[in-house]
């Protein structure tokens, strides 16, 4: 594999996207996340929501920050490594691309500053709106982010000319068969993350008796959002599963290691694929499952992978693994949400300590689903990198192999540095918690208007220049 620069230019793909998409899934759900708790504090008052936004803006600007650095690399790769996929696709990625730098780098970053250090600076409501628009501007850049890479799964609207890509139609190319379904599965599965991770907070303080308040703040509001959108989440994936196997029944026959056109589908829980002798060894199945599941009938068939020539089929090992780690986790989060409201109807959920350690568990888990599932759909994707249009051997440049490992070394150096130091600092703002002191806020940003404040700021700069002047 090491001859392979096709092969590597993938890996080191697939290790920076691994890096990079853990932040801005986090990220979004986080700052949704704070203007909720400013938007609380701003109709109630309470302080516990202050000091809560506070607390998770933190968090939030070194995510941010990682989340930024990582994906500068990611559009830098394609102009090393894909040189190709550029040339022919560009005409319809590109623009999608460059709609997400405005959203990221315009509208985020114009109110990213006032969000992160207008605190005291700023009045309430101005605060309160640039965290709404930077949530605004979150959503948006994974909007364009998703659209383009579901058009590269269910590409529409284009023509092709001289072997390139010309875009006709940009309404059917943004809003792509299958980019309603990536979408909203996306964002759910960023704000669940965020849930959990929130409420394993919580629950971490819980059992330590420290900010007795604000965690119990944090468990419930966690677990309340979790009750509803895990159980959410499943009913999405069926739909964004049923909408794959009618436009990409490779990679559904891949996933579900179905080897041979039969019917009833059983559903194979665990096997190891052989994909030499094209069936699976040491497999436990379900009878019937998997035609209920994937066809919602107990007779309905699927396509098998010996329907498409071995070329044309998507390495089964890999998303047969990695969907039935995002389903298991997914299916946990459902017990977890579940069990933890049961636990808080009866008013036990502070005094169930077993159950308060396993949300504090289970805090990573969102983040091993997100990558999980990038890896089914990614690599469940091959051979083409836009199906249908360009196969990925056909997408890389022409560059030796040996400069693509020597790289991926690199890589694997600074963004164990870089990235282990960033999480080693959230780490600390966790275990450090919540200031319960917050800063006096001044009296002029907080209740007076914006023009009041500047009268009076300009009109105090007056007087010490005619202070100076006088000297």
């Amino acid at each position: 594999m090491i001859d392979d620069a096709v092969f590597l230019a993938r890996i080191q793909f697939a290790f920076t996207m691994a890096f990079h998409i853990i932040f801005p899934s986090f990220t979004i759900g986080l700052v949704a996340w704070i203007a909720t708790l400013e938007a609380m504090w701003l109709s109630t008052g309470r302080e516990r929501y202050y000091l809560l936004a506070r607390f998770w803006t933190k968090i939030f600007a070194v995510s941010f920050a990682m989340g930024v650095v990582s994906g500068l690399v990611m559009s830098y790769q394609l102009g090393t490594n894909w040189s190709r996929y550029s040339r022919i696709i560009g005409n319809i990625i590109g623009p999608m691309i460059g709609y997400e730098v405005v959203w990221a780098f315009f509208l985020e970053a114009t109110f990213l500053g006032i969000m992160l250090f207008g605190w005291n600076r700023v009045p309430r409501a101005l605060h309160f709106a640039a965290t709404v628009t930077v949530t605004l501007g979150t959503t948006m850049s994974a909007f364009w982010i998703l659209s383009a890479n579901s058009w590269m799964q269910t590409p529409t609207g284009f023509e092709m000319r001289d072997g390139v890509a010309y875009p006709l139609d940009w309404i059917a190319i943004i809003f792509n068969p299958s980019f309603p379904y990536r979408f909203s599965h996306m964002m759910v599965a960023s704000y669940l993350t965020v849930a959990f991770v929130v409420a394993g907070v919580g629950a971490r303080y819980v059992l330590e008796g420290r900010h007795p308040e604000l965690a119990r703040t944090m468990l419930r509001m966690g677990l309340g959002l979790a009750i509803v959108l895990a159980p959410a989440q499943a009913l999405i994936g069926d739909m964004h599963g049923l909408n794959t196997l009618h436009h990409q029944p490779a990679k559904i026959a891949g996933m579900e290691a179905h080897w041979e056109n039969d019917s009833p589908v059983p559903l194979v829980v665990l096997a190891v694929p052989n994909e030499i002798a094209e069936h699976n060894d040491y497999e436990i199945a379900i009878p019937y499952l998997g035609s209920l599941i994937l066809s919602h009938s107990l007779t309905g068939g699927i396509p098998a992978l010996k329907d498409f020539p071995p070329k044309d089929r998507p390495p089964v090992l890999p998303i047969f693994l990695s969907f039935r780690i995002m389903v298991g986790i997914g299916f946990l989060f459902i017990f977890m949400a579940g069990a933890g409201g049961i636990l808080w109807s009866f008013r036990r959920l502070d005094r169930a300590r077993l159950y308060l350690l396993a949300l504090r568990g289970c805090w990573p888990l969102g983040f091993i689903a997100i990558i999980a599932g990038w890896t089914t759909t990614e690599v469940g994707r091959q051979p083409w990198v836009a199906h249908g249009i360009l196969r990925t051997a056909d997408a890389a440049s022409p560059i030796p192999a040996m400069s693509i490992a020597v790289f991926i070394a690199l890589f694997v150096l600074v963004y164990g540095v870089v990235f282990g130091a960033g999480i080693r600092y959230i780490r600390r703002l966790i275990k450090k918690g919540p200031e319960t002191k917050p800063a006096a806020e001044p009296e002029i940003l907080a209740n007076r208007p914006i023009s009041a404040a500047f009268e009076e700021g300009q009109a105090a700069e007056n007087v010490a220049i005619a202070s100076q002047r006088a000297e």
